[in-house]
């Protein structure tokens, strides 16, 4: 008899979830994904998890019966299955070290997101200053435009953690305005933006699914026709 799965909760636009799902789908990690509605989120997600964000993964409960461990963030998520399983050794950056990586997602998870979210949703901050958010976001993506000047990715000549738990967040960035994102002074952040959304991976893990419906089984993850 086949194991139970992993249950993962998504939602295909969010940038949280999205880096979920790229390092299950790189780690080779089967799941049942459900997708999510997030102005209608159902009894069984909020049931794992309370605060009904998404990503959600909930683990198959243990040999004893005792309930599955909930892993609540994005982040959790992708340490969880790299440490199982890391073919692409993003763990392994070829410059700097794994903590390295986790302080600059940290910058980007609370400084740039916190500009992010102003830049894209200004009517939901009337008291910001949307072109003070841009320039706070600008001066972190130079940042990265710098790393990206010495080196292809963001510590060193592989993808590593780092990158693709930062990329979503970037893409969603550059789709606030695509002509205006064109136009800056980033190239080396513009071509790997660019080859992140071009590749395999990226696309084996943005279907558009229907929304999961309470008591039914979800889709396979990854999907059947692989990365």
């Amino acid at each position: 008899m086949r194991s139970a799965l992993p249950v993962l909760y998504s939602f295909r636009r969010c940038p949280y979830a999205m880096r979920a799902r790229l390092a299950l789908a790189a780690s080779g990690q089967e799941c049942e994904l459900r997708e999510v509605v997030l102005r209608n989120k159902p009894p069984s997600l909020l049931q794992a998890s309370p605060q009904g964000t998404v990503p959600v993964l909930v683990l198959p409960p243990t040999p004893d019966g005792a309930p599955g461990q909930v892993l609540e963030h994005s982040l959790d998520i992708m340490l969880w299955t790299l440490a199982r399983h890391d073919p692409e050794a993003w763990l392994a950056p070829t410059e700097g070290t794994l903590a390295d990586m986790l302080a600059l997602i940290s910058q980007c998870d609370g400084p740039f997101k916190h500009a992010l979210d102003r830049c894209k949703y200004p009517n939901r901050y009337p008291d910001t200053n949307p072109a003070l958010a841009r320039a706070q976001a600008m001066a972190w993506l130079q940042v990265l435009e710098e790393r990206l000047t010495r080196q292809p990715f963001l510590f060193g000549t592989h993808t590593a953690l780092a990158d693709m738990a930062i990329a979503p967040f970037v893409r969603q960035f550059a789709g606030i305005d695509a002509g205006w994102w064109e136009g800056q002074p980033w190239p080396h952040l513009q071509a790997w933006l660019a080859q992140w959304q071009s590749s395999p991976l990226f696309h084996s893990v943005m279907h558009k699914l229907p929304a999961w419906v309470e008591g039914t089984v979800g889709v396979p993850f990854p999907h059947p026709e692989g990365v």
